[in-house]
């Protein structure tokens, strides 16, 4: 898929699914549905340890707690952006394991942001 088809994938339908039906859904989020995510925060100019921090965040307070934050990422569009995600996911997680599943997927938008910056010669 190119970026431009990327970007237009609907990234919180596709953490319902991925979170509420799991195999090929959830193989969709961490693939496609990362890519897709990290490509909207890059065009927000989001760093990926912000989005790595927020991993951290979800993964020691929950999901429902990050998606509360008044500002998740730095920004008020990538703020807003996080809050969709999480606000997404917070009434699908039940548990620790839930939390953890967002963290992990938070962690491979950072990862695929961070090939991005790299790929660019930012740093």
């Amino acid at each position: 898929m190119t970026d431009k088809e990327l970007i237009a994938l609907d990234v919180p339908l596709m953490i319902r699914y991925g979170l509420m039906f799991g195999g090929a859904h959830r193989t969709a989020l961490f693939g496609d549905g990362a890519i897709a995510a990290a490509l909207g925060a890059e065009r927000l100019e989001v760093q990926p340890r912000s989005v790595a921090y927020l991993a951290e965040v979800v993964r020691r307070g929950g999901t429902r707690m990050a998606s509360e934050l008044p500002e998740p990422l730095p920004g008020p569009e990538a703020g807003a952006l996080a809050r969709d995600w999480l606000g997404t996911a917070a009434p699908l997680v039940k548990g620790v394991a839930e939390d953890e599943t967002v963290a992990r997927w938070l962690e491979a938008v950072a990862a695929v942001l961070e090939l991005r910056v790299r790929a660019r010669g930012d740093r």
